[in-house]
């Protein structure tokens, strides 16, 4: 019933009456406005997000990358430090004149004045030995 009525009844033509029809217009389309800025700054702080979180990532990624190669890197530099004392003390040794005639009758069967080698064979392990 109330329809019927609404449809019955006459609009005031008054300059008030058009100023607030004008009002609510302007009213409702900087709602709508204020609705799409909104919307436009969620969707603008939505992609910054993601950007920036994407960065994140990707950066502690190759931070943890760069960690893991340092510390292997790290590791190298240790055993070649290690490898290079080694070789130094090698020299040292081949200086003298003592461990480089006892090195050559070990490893080439070089022989003293009046000295006979024998080879003797080295055993196998794993065999039994009785």
């Amino acid at each position: 019933m109330s329809s019927v009525k609404d449809k019955n009844i006459a609009k005031i033509q008054s300059t008030y009456v058009h100023q607030q029809e004008i009002a609510e217009i302007a009213s409702a389309r900087k709602r709508k406005l204020l609705f799409r800025r909104l919307f436009m700054f969620l969707v603008f702080a939505t992609v910054m997000s993601y950007l920036m979180i994407t960065s994140f990532v990707s950066q502690s990624y190759t931070l943890d990358k760069k960690v893991a190669q340092k510390r292997q890197l790290e590791q190298e530099l240790s055993d070649l430090k290690k490898q290079q004392e080694i070789l130094k003390e090698d020299i040292v040794k081949l200086n003298d004149d003592d461990y480089l005639a006892k090195l050559a009758r070990k490893e080439y069967f070089f022989s003293e004045n009046g000295e006979i080698i024998f080879n003797i064979p080295e055993e196998k392990e794993g065999k039994n030995t009785q």
